[in-house]
């Protein structure tokens, strides 16, 4: 038995417990997965990840894997990214988000003006990346064989106006979710171009992926901070931190409870990135009444009442209007 194999053999083993013997946090509505017999916790049993690999999911909550997504498709993304820019472009549904310091200044109409695109489900091109077979293969691995793209987004960092907006606080994904279970979330975010701690890289809390919902609110920063940039509230700073850096096509797989963040863009650059939120589409909703996620549940109908020009919407009426099937049956979700 190789080493690799023996250390997976001992980790399922101390993994299978009985469910009496996991206790869920109050924080927060159901954020706690029960673990099943003889399965590692966050991933599924197949064939793709190695034992390696689901070990250091397990411990860390996040995998890189090089050169996934090719540069012909990255290519096109930019292209169409920059066609919305300029407003060549109209997507149904599409929010347009800007920095908060490039907001306060002269408006330009192109890709200096344009921070994050949002909710892309309604753009063939730029969704075509929640849909490739190389991102869904290792989705599969966390989620299982039924598919649900949740959330999109393409990032373009902006250079930092010396104001340090173009930082993105701490956070938990999970944060901005209804459904769980947590465990069947995924994030694959995609390097777009390289990705540096100069230009603003992602920074992970490696393991925090196995603790509870956090409070989360909008940071105290003196240069403001930008629409639904909620930061969390009491975590280590003195916790192990990785700066990730990424080249072009690179992607990232993420653990919703993961706390990461990015640091603000000091080069003159843009620094572009295009992520997806997968769920298994067993997953179910849940009522956040009463619990950390109430800020954000408010903050999400006001803007989606806005958007669509409609009266009161539920929270989870927002995320089963955005969600998209890309593989397997549509369950629940």
């Amino acid at each position: 038995m190789s080493r690799a194999a023996e250390r997976l053999r001992l980790l399922i083993s101390h993994l299978d417990r009985s469910s009496d013997q996991i206790k869920a946090a109050p924080t927060s509505a159901q954020t706690v997965t029960y673990s099943h017999p003889q399965r590692l916790r966050y991933t599924v049993d197949n064939d793709l990840l190695t034992p390696e690999q689901r070990l250091s999911y397990e411990e860390n909550g996040f995998i890189l894997i090089k050169n996934l997504v090719s540069e012909e498709d990255i290519d096109r993304f930019k292209k169409e990214f920059e066609q919305i820019s300029r407003q060549e472009v109209k997507v149904p549904g599409l929010l347009v988000m800007r920095d908060v310091a490039i907001a306060k200044s002269e408006y330009v109409p192109d890709q200096r003006a344009v921070s994050k695109l949002q909710d892309f489900q309604e753009d063939p091109e730029l969704f075509r990346y929640c849909a490739l077979p190389e991102i869904l293969k290792y989705v599969e691995c966390f989620t299982g064989p039924n598919i649900m793209a949740m959330h999109t987004m393409l990032i373009n960092k902006p250079p930092d106006a010396g104001k340090k907006t173009s930082r993105h606080p701490m956070h938990q994904d999970l944060h901005y979710f209804p459904f769980r279970p947590a465990d069947r979330i995924i994030c694959s975010w995609t390097a777009m171009e390289r990705v540096n701690r100069q230009n603003g890289c992602l920074v992970i809390l490696p393991g925090t992926h196995t603790g509870t919902l956090q409070e989360h609110d909008y940071p105290e920063w003196e240069g403001g901070v930008n629409k639904m940039y909620h930061g969390v509230r009491g975590y280590d700073p003195q916790h192990p931190r990785v700066h990730l850096e990424m080249e072009k096509g690179d992607t990232v797989f993420f653990h919703p409870l993961l706390i990461h963040g990015s640091g603000m863009n000091q080069t003159q650059g843009f620094r572009k990135a295009i992520s997806c939120h997968y769920a298994g589409a067993d997953c179910y909703y849940i009522d956040v009444k009463g619990t950390t996620q109430e800020n954000i549940e408010k903050e999400v109908q006001e803007i989606a009442a806005r958007k669509y020009a409609l009266g009161q919407i539920s929270f989870e009426d927002t995320w089963a209007f955005r969600g998209r099937l890309v593989q397997g049956e549509r369950i629940s979700l």
